[in-house]
């Protein structure tokens, strides 16, 4: 079957049991599976970084449990170590832990601090696929962890993620949900291999612009399949068809795509050292050398001092940037409520927000992308 070849190919990667992975419409089903297979329930607690999309409090308050934010460190856009253990209360049940652009930090100081607590871990490797922490894959450190596949992550079935339990004591209750998945129609197939079709030979640096913006204004409405539908910006109710299994198109594509994870890796990495160096050489912000063992690069953080400025000049010559995290519940604008979310709590995650594009890493050539940098230093931190 082929659902069993994509699973032996991610475990060949993550280094684990096939039998101990398992597939979702997107990767926020899969934690939402996991944060009920651990008995989160309505007055329970989980805690995620300030700085996040909101897909991950959404699954939590699905569950009809509370979000609880810690502030992120400015130096690697990840938890503030410091400030976890005052977050947690007796209602808390697990911590999740985020690989931001991916990099995994502090997982081990975090795993000590829930066993003293009693709680559960789960890490967010949806930036992380095929990237390393402390010499093992990520994801593998944790009582279980969920992927995203969608698009731009660091392999694409269009949308799509995955859940790897590490906890044997969870498997029981995982393999029950599986039973509750709604199965993808024959019209959902269809309509994302036209999008994975579209995308592979339609955008470029010419169309991007056009075409993703379309595309954001079609999912956001409800009008097309999209990386964040309409309904998870608007509210907190699970959406109709939320717990979705994943289709034989997007195991079809991820087996394909599995394929090339080496080959674009090794440009994230060449990338990153190549905007490190040049940042450092000319007094800007920069990702440190010492996380770069730790750090899959699928995006690489840049601040400016003007966000609006700096995308339109890069739209005029053609360099894509990404707005990941432009807000601290990415892509959610303006009033943050709903989520239970006070930007004055989180300084570090709103100031950051305010500030960051991505630089991108997936590229064989990144020359253009310097010589824009060079010629807009004055408009970097």
């Amino acid at each position: 079957m082929k659902e069993d070849k994509y699973k032996k190919a991610i475990a060949s990667i993550l280094k684990c049991n096939p039998a101990n992975i398992f597939l979702y419409w997107r990767g926020r089903v899969a934690l939402y599976a996991i944060l009920k297979a651990m008995g989160v329930k309505e007055k329970d607690e989980a805690i995620i970084p300030a700085f996040t999309c909101v897909v991950v409090p959404n699954a939590i308050l699905y569950l009809g449990a509370k979000p609880v934010y810690v502030d992120i460190s400015s130096e690697n856009y990840n938890t503030d170590i410091s400030k976890l253990e005052g977050a947690i209360t007796s209602k808390t049940k697990a911590i999740i832990c985020q690989n931001t652009f991916g990099l995994s930090s502090n997982i081990d100081e975090i795993i000590e601090l829930a066993k003293q607590h009693n709680l559960f871990t789960i890490e967010d490797c949806t930036h992380g696929f095929g990237g390393f922490y402390n010499g093992k894959p990520n994801g593998s450190h944790c009582d279980a962890a969920f992927y995203s596949t969608q698009w731009n992550k660091p392999y694409s079935t269009g949308i799509g993620g995955f859940l790897v339990v590490n906890n044997d004591k969870f498997i029981n209750d995982i393999k029950k949900l599986e039973k509750e998945k709604i199965k993808p129609t024959l019209i959902d197939n269809l309509v994302l291999a036209l999008l994975i079709l579209f995308r592979q030979y339609f955008i470029n640096k010419y169309t991007y612009w056009t075409f993703v913006g379309l595309y954001r204004f079609l999912s956001n409405h409800n009008l097309i399949i999209g990386s964040t539908q309409g309904e998870e910006l608007s509210g907190i109710k699970m959406p109709a068809k939320y717990f979705k299994d994943m289709s034989l198109v997007q195991i079809s594509t991820g087996i394909r795509k599995l394929g090339e994870l080496d080959k674009v890796n090794s440009f994230r990495q060449k990338n990153a050292a190549d905007y490190t160096r040049f940042l450092k050489a000319n007094g800007k912000t920069f990702v440190d050398d010492k996380f770069f063992s730790n750090h899959l690069f699928l995006k690489y953080p840049l601040l400016v001092k003007n966000r609006e400025l700096f995308f339109e000049l890069a739209e005029k010559e053609k360099i894509i940037l990404g707005d990941w995290f432009t807000t601290s519940l990415y892509p959610v604008k303006g009033s943050l409520q709903r989520w239970s979310f006070d930007s004055c709590n989180y300084p570090s995650s709103t100031e950051i927000a305010r500030k960051i594009v991505n630089l991108p890493t997936d590229i064989r050539n990144n020359l253009k992308v310097l010589g824009f940098l060079e010629k807009n230093q004055n408009l970097i931190e």
